[in-house]
């Protein structure tokens, strides 16, 4: 069986299609399984061991012609089943174009009336995106329902991506991911300045991000110590993931380095501002903690993906988050450390 799975939405989205992806293999062990994401995640899944091959869409730069370009593309590959954990019309109309006797995907897509197999997209309390593929997933392969499935996103960097980082890993680090694509999911830079401050972390702090934060990291960087090195832009996501396994305590926001983090069961400490748990995004991995202000804001949550500016131009949720919250992470995360090596 060929199996095609689409999710082009975020990078966290294409992490945490990851499950899928080993859940498959697992328990289908399929003749193959290749999977079309966006352009930027293509990395995420360079020399993957399971995935055969990996498509890519360009939304930004000819759009439509590049739609075309995939259907033909996907239609030539005579996949036997099709899985779109995508909402919207222009995945919907991949799938539906794609010649499989199988197609699955959510109610919600415009084109569900093509698919043999579909589930409403849950936006139940508390039910993980992850748990929301799945459920996919069984719906398509019923033989799913009786097993026990990996609920973890897992990712494989290659050798070199650890030969890459294998300088940071010397004594103890803290990695820091403080950008967001959404300026209401992203803790205030300020605020990450008098985290670091107020942590007094006597070894290496990196600040990791794409080239474009290079900038906001600069910025932290140059406001805090010597001990702090800025890393944006100077590592893929494979190799950031790879080095936020073996850190102390990653510090993120709401956004793929979450789900970076519980890909390779990372310790994490997640801030969310303008966004909430419930909406299925809180990390997986075995240590962590979720930080947001300890009181009912009448706004929040404002959106399920965040603004590029506070709607009520106070940003309360952000602002009042109580710092000792993430100080005392960082405390339990050395307890946690402790104990795993077993001192």
């Amino acid at each position: 069986m060929k199996i095609l799975l689409i999710q082009t939405s975020f990078i966290g989205d294409i992490i945490l299609l990851s499950a899928a992806v080993e859940n498959l293999q697992k328990y289908l062990k399929p003749t193959s399984i290749d999977i079309l994401i966006n352009q930027h995640s293509v990395s995420l899944y360079r020399g993957h061991p399971i995935v055969r091959k990996v498509l890519s869409w360009d939304k930004k730069k000819n759009k439509y012609p590049n739609l075309i370009r995939l259907i033909r593309q996907i239609r030539k590959e005579e996949y036997d089943a099709v899985i779109n954990f995508h909402r919207y019309f222009s995945t919907g109309l991949m799938t539906a174009a794609s010649g499989a006797d199988l197609k699955a995907g959510y109610t919600d897509n415009p084109f569900s009336f093509t698919f043999r197999k579909k589930v409403p997209f849950s936006f139940d309390k508390g039910l993980h995106e992850v748990d929301r593929n799945h459920s996919l997933l069984q719906e398509a392969f019923p033989v799913l329902s009786s097993k026990n499935l990996i609920r973890r996103p897992v990712l494989h960097p290659l050798s070199e991506d650890m030969s890459k980082i294998e300088t940071y890993q010397r004594g103890e680090y803290l990695c820091m991911c403080p950008s967001s694509v959404w300026f209401t999911k992203q803790f205030p830079t300020e605020r990450w300045v008098e985290l670091i401050n107020q942590l007094r972390f006597e070894g290496n702090i990196y600040l990791l991000g794409a080239p474009s934060d290079h900038i906001l990291c600069e910025h932290i960087r140059g406001r805090t110590g010597a001990y702090v090195t800025n890393l944006a832009g100077k590592l893929s996501l494979l190799q950031s993931a790879a080095l936020m396994q073996k850190a102390v305590l990653n510090y993120v926001n709401d956004s793929a380095p979450l789900h970076l983090a519980s890909a390779t069961n990372a310790p994490v400490c997640a801030f969310f501002c303008s966004t909430v748990t419930d909406f299925g995004f809180y990390p997986l991995s075995d240590f962590s903690r979720v930080i947001e202000v300890d009181r009912k804001l009448y706004c929040r949550p404002c959106g399920k993906h965040g603004h590029q500016a506070c709607p009520e131009k106070h940003f309360r949720c952000a602002f009042d988050i109580e710092m000792s919250q993430a100080v005392a992470a960082y405390q339990d995360a050395l307890t946690y450390r402790k104990t795993k090596k077993g001192l």
